[in-house]
């Protein structure tokens, strides 16, 4: 079993992802699974994709690790969506929270909805909720797996499968990263897979309950995210920084 502090050369590390690209999102799940072991876990947001990716994780090992973020500000459907997930796999699923120290003087000095005053408030609010979290889930981990698919636009569409995150010392794995989301869609319904109610509600894409709105027919899946905000590049969190993967 591999670990991140062992570096896995650029030239293996294409060739990894050159044979990934050409099989299915499980092979990249048996890959990581071979590789890492326990010491990798899937961080969901219980989207689609998520489920779906999970669905498949679990299939590949029963005992697979399942992560989240609770920002304390997610729709009520996701909550529900947790409970329904731990009863179909059996799994214990790590919530990572935010340090409230941090909430209370954020929201003290900014108020409770900051994040409509501004894109500086915004990226305070979700570094926070979520970034500070996830740097703390992810300090003990190898590699993570993520639901990450290119057809997410942005930077997403230059993602490889497995790739070398600077920013948290780690591999991070995108197995679905060359699937649509239709295909998603088939494989949670060909396998009835419990999700979001709000996905039949049009949210294609989920985040905290009042960041997020339902897209109208025709608009990008994450026009829904910080739809006040005027720059469509600028939609992320900071929690999936693209960046180069040679190592």
């Amino acid at each position: 079993m591999a670990s991140a502090m062992q570096s896995i050369s650029p030239a293996e590390l294409k060739s990894v992802n050159d044979r990934l690209e050409a099989g299915t999102p499980e092979d990249a799940l048996r890959w990581v699974d071979e590789t890492f072991g326990g010491a990798a876990a899937q961080m969901s947001s219980f989207g689609l994709e998520d489920q779906a990716l999970f669905h498949m994780y679990w299939t590949v090992n029963p005992d697979a690790r399942l992560m989240t973020l609770d920002t304390l500000r997610l729709p009520t459907e996701t909550y529900s969506l947790f409970d329904q997930t731990k009863l179909r796999y059996g799994v214990e699923v790590e919530f990572f929270y935010p340090d409230m120290s941090a909430v209370i003087e954020m929201v003290k000095e900014r108020g409770n909805n900051l994040f409509y005053k501004g894109v500086e408030n915004r990226k305070l609010c979700c570094g926070v909720r979520k970034v500070e979290p996830l740097a703390r889930a992810l300090a003990g981990l190898d590699a993570w797996v993520t639901g990450l698919r290119r057809d997410q636009g942005m930077d997403r569409g230059s993602i490889d499968i497995v790739e070398w995150d600077e920013a948290h010392g780690n591999y991070k794995v995108n197995p679905l990263a060359n699937w649509s989301f239709e295909q998603v869609r088939e494989f949670v319904d060909a396998n009835e897979i419990p999700y979001n109610e709000l996905h039949d509600k049009g949210y294609p894409s989920l985040g905290c309950a009042p960041c997020t709105r339902a897209v109208e027919p025709g608009e990008d899946i994450r026009a829904g995210r910080w739809w006040w905000e005027s720059d469509p590049n600028a939609k992320e969190c900071g929690i999936h920084v693209v960046a180069p993967a040679a190592r």
